[in-house]
Parts: C-alpha cells; structure tokens; sequence
C-alpha cells in the first residue's frame, strides 16, 4: 500500500517489514507494539493501524481497536485462521466494527482458499456474530507481489481493489459537527526534543496547536493543559500540523505524565470518555535482582530502586502488564502479563538496557469462582505432518489436554484443534519442536477458566547441580556428560546450587563440575589420551523459562543465560525439600 500509494520515491531502499521497527521484532519475525501509518488514497486519507498477530500481545490488540472505525481480517490462504484470528476476530465484533476479509498468499501451491473463507464464516458463527456482521465482503491478495482482486477468475494488477473496497466498506469517523472537544489517549511514544508524546484519536471536536485543553485523568480528577506540538502521520514519518479534526490519528506533546485511557477534552464543557480497560493476565513470574556469586560482572544496572523504576515506567506504556509486591521480599516483584511470550520479551528488553535479573518458573493466575479454584484454559492450534499425530498426541495427554477437532485435509498435514491448561503449555513449545523435527506449528490463545486440574508434571527430567564454585574443568565434563546433557564447556566460572546440565534421571543431582585430573609421577600409555566432549546445549532465554523447576530460577546479565536454584546452598535445599514433601 505504501509503495503504490507513492509514499516511497523511485529506487529507495525499503527494509522489508517496514512496519516492525524494534529489533526484537525484526529478529523473531512478529510484530510486537501496534503502530500506525497513513496512506493517502485519492482524496481519501486511510489511517491503518498494524497490530501484532500473537495472542501474547493482545493488549495491543485491544487498543488499537479503540482507534478505528472498521478493520481487515488478514487470513493465510493455506493455514486458515489461527486461535489468534480468533482472538481478534472476538473484539472486533464487541466492538460492532465492519470487517473486510483479506485473503493473502494465494499463490502458494498448498493454497485451498474455498475452504479458508468458509472456516472464517463458521469462525463468525462460533463468535454469535449477526446477519450483518456475516456479510462480510471478500479480497484475494497476493502482498508480496502487490496485487489483489474481487474474482479470482481475473489476477489482479495492484492493490486498487483493496483500496476501493475499503473506501467503500469502512465508513467515515462518525461525529457531530458542533460537539465539543474529545480526544481519547491509547498510546505512548517519546521524543528527545519535546518528551512524553501522547497517541491520540480525535473523536470529537478539532485540536489545535497551542489550544488550552481539560485533561481528564484516569483517576477522575481533572486539569488544565496546553497543546505544546502537535502531530500527525503521513506515510511513516510524523508531520507537524496547526490543527486536526475528527478521525484524525495525532501525537501530542506537553503532557508530562498523561497515560494511556485518558481524555483530552474541551476546558468548557469537558466530557471524559470512559478509560480503556484491557482482558486480565493470565500467566506471572517473579522478577528479582540479581544475587548470584557472579553478579555484577556484565551489566551496570543491579539495584532494586533501578530495577522497579524501570518495571513502573513499562507499566505506563503497557496496559496488558500488572506488577505486584511480593511479601517478604523487597528486592523482588511479580509481574503479570497474557503468556511466555510475552515476559521473556520484556526480560529481554531489561537486559538489553544492561540489566542483571533472576526470572523465577511461569507460573499460572488463579481465580476463585464460586468459592472453588479456577486456573486459565488455553485454545491449541497443531498443524504437522500426519506422521506426528501419535506424538503429539501423547505429548498432549501428559499436559491433560482434551482434543476437539482432528481435520486431515488430505495434503499430508493434519490440523487438531485442543483445549489445555495454561500450565500445561510452559516448555511445550521447546520439546513439540523437538518431537515433529522442527516441522509442527503451533498456536495456541486464552480461551476460559476451568476449575483447577491437579498436578502436572510436564518436564521428566532432573538437574545436575554444581556443587562448590570455580572453573569448569574438561575432567569433570567428561565425567558428568554420561549423567545427562551439559549446559557449561570448560573454562567457564560457575558457583554452587548453579544448574550445569540436565539430568537423564528424574531426580536432582549434586556434582563436582571443577574436578581436576590427579597428576602423579608414574608414567601411562592411557594418561594422555585425548578427552572427547560432547558440545553443551546453550539455552535462550525462552528455552531457559520453559526448562524451570519451581525450585529453579533464570540468572540474567546482558551477556549470559543462566539456571540456577533458587537456595544456593546445598543442606538448605535439601531442608527446603524435605518440608515441600512434608506439607
């Protein structure tokens, strides 16, 4: 759209995902933070809002939804719509918005776009969609090559179909023309020259630069404020502007401390529009400074003060986020958030800013309902190859999952479709990789609480744990890789009650990882023989996350990964355990 909307001159150079702009997200290839663009179309101008797909960064979702007036329902002619799709699909039809279905990918050779579009039609219907919200109009679009079109007995050339169905199809901001002033906040940005920027959509009413506004705080009290800058979106640069009205996307600037859900409303006859309110997290982990023997040598922030300051200011442009005290501990703090996905982005982010942290085991959020104990059911999406079915069906039933659909489409893959306690899901992803040779996919989105499943025990292995510090020596390496397999190589420093490898057993077990070889004066054909090793597993942090024991936590420094137990030393942890199994 950008391209043939001439927002880019002739030869530019263009990265590819233009939209995802964090290098997180150019990494992972998944949009992460919802972002908007304008793209003039005629004498039309579209504001488009790209949101993240992942069900993790739903909060996005949510609030972007409180920015438009239709959306684009963008489905892959071959997979289908996801859980996420799901997800998305849900909200837009709360919030009464027309959607227009874009079929993308339809060149692939797996493509089966018939029955792509009728899965989304019983998707509206599993979703108590109306009659109105059903007639949903179709385009076929091939993103790559730029081109879409309304039959697809006639290939399209460009994108002017999509355009003119848009035109056509979302309507207009809506607004009465003598209504006095309401700009809604849904966003945060920052700029070094005039600070906190405030993401606005004008509602009603026109904002102009230097204007005197009534600021309607989320608390409900009320202030004055002025317009220092204001802003909006041509293309993907920001275009200072004297005035916008109604529909319009804009950044305002002079609000010091103005949130996200907040009003900007008219001084006169302020009316605050109600605070956006986002769906409740349904996964935790404790996020403390580091205390390890190694702390301090990679990262130059290690106080809890910088450490909760740096929490407080995520959770002002993060709506999806909560951050809880944890009782008798002031250097730790739990965090709440939608799932794994999204807190190990954010625990990356720390540490990228030269944070030292300990990240303890995911845990689930748990309710009381009717006086009984209630934990999160996740709707699983499988797609793999048929000879995967039996494996993955067996992974699934140790995580007490309950299969609802099996689908074969006849193309060699098989969809299953399963509803599985939130718990079941930390470290899934890791072994069903492992177990379909890294050809499964797998989606999976929040979908109801159930009452409390009983005790799962989804990884079958134990811990080897160093047991006094130092270096790590090649002997003592070729002595512990026969017990499992090692997450150090010799030379590296490790402490006691750190995590060095994981055991083929389902037991802990306490090993000396800087044993030396003896020296003697007797001489030995077999004394210098050459020590074969086994290269280490080295874990990202997401791998690190799902590996976790309850007893077990994730030493993080911008330079390294490492697992840990919780008690370092070795009779507390035996203590520690003998009153877990007491109680």
């Amino acid at each position: 759209m950008l391209w043939q909307s001439g927002a880019f001159r002739q030869g530019q150079d263009v990265a590819e995902r233009v939209m995802d702009s964090m290098d997180l997200e150019r990494e992972k290839g998944i949009t992460i933070l919802a972002k908007n663009t304008a793209v003039r179309y005629g004498d039309v101008k579209l504001n488009i809002i790209d949101t993240p797909g992942h069900a993790d960064f739903g909060g996005e979702v949510e609030r972007g939804l409180f920015m438009v007036d239709g959306v684009l329902l963008l489905v892959d002619a071959s997979e289908g719509p996801l859980p996420q799709t799901r997800f998305v699909l849900r909200k837009a039809l709360e919030a009464r918005l027309p959607v227009v279905l874009v079929v993308n990918k339809i060149d692939r050779p797996d493509a089966r776009i018939a029955e792509v579009v009728n899965e989304v039609e019983e998707l509206f219907l599993d979703l108590d969609a109306d009659e109105e919200q059903i007639d949903f109009p179709v385009v076929y679009t091939n993103g790559k090559a730029g081109t879409a079109t309304l039959d697809l007995d006639q290939p399209g050339t460009d994108l002017k179909p999509l355009l003119d169905l848009l035109v056509e199809t979302i309507p207009a901001p809506q607004y009465e023309p003598d209504a006095p002033l309401q700009a809604q906040v849904t966003n945060l940005d920052a700029s070094p020259y005039v600070g906190r920027l405030a993401i606005c959509r004008i509602h009603e009413g026109t904002l102009k630069r230097g204007q005197n506004v009534a600021w309607c705080r989320a608390d409900g009290s009320m202030s004055s404020g002025k317009i220092a800058e204001l802003y909006v979106t041509e293309a993907l640069d920001r275009v200072s502007a004297d005035e916008a009205g109604p529909g319009e996307i804009v950044a305002v600037a002079g609000f010091e401390d103005i949130t996200i859900g907040e009003t900007l409303a008219d001084p006169e006859d302020p009316r605050p529009l109600p605070v956006i309110s986002v769906d409740e997290p349904s996964l935790s982990v404790i996020v403390g400074i580091n205390t390890s023997p190694l702390a301090g040598r990679d990262g130059d922030k290690l106080t809890a003060r910088l450490l909760k300051n740096r929490l407080d200011a995520e959770l002002v442009g993060n709506v999806a986020l909560r951050v809880n005290d944890v009782p008798n501990r002031p250097d730790a703090w739990e965090v709440q958030g939608r799932g794994e996905l999204q807190l190990a982005i954010l625990v990356e982010v720390l540490r990228r800013e030269g944070f030292e942290l300990t990240v303890g085991q995911p845990q689930v959020v748990v309710r009381e309902i009717d006086g009984k104990r209630h934990e999160p059911v996740e709707r699983l999406n499988v797609d793999v190859p048929d000879e995967y079915v039996g494996v993955v069906t067996q992974l699934l039933a140790l995580r007490k999952g309950r299969m609802e659909q099996m689908i074969n489409h006849g193309t060699g893959w098989v969809r299953m479709d399963y509803l599985v306690p939130a718990r079941g899901l930390i470290g899934f992803r890791t072994e069903f990789l492992t177990e379909t040779r890294g050809t499964g996919i797998v989606h999976h989105v929040f979908d109801r609480w159930e009452p409390w499943f009983g005790e799962l025990r989804t990884r079958p292995t134990g811990s080897l744990v160093a047991d006094r510090t130092g270096a790590v020596t090649a002997n003592a390496c070729f002595l512990m890789q026969e017990r499992g397999t090692l997450f150090v190589e010799p030379g590296e420093d490790v402490y006691e009650g750190m995590v060095v490898g994981e055991n083929s057993r389902a037991d802990d077990l306490d090993v000396n990882a800087v044993r030396e070889k003896k020296l003697n004066n007797i001489r030995s054909s077999t004394a210098d023989e050459l020590v074969r090793l086994v290269p280490k597993k080295t874990l990202s942090l997401d791998q690190a996350l799902e590996f976790l024991r309850e007893d077990e936590c994730v030493e993080v420094t911008p330079n390294a990964v490492r697992l840990r137990k919780v008690v370092l030393d070795q009779v507390q942890r035996q203590k520690a355990a003998r009153q877990r199994a007491r109680s």
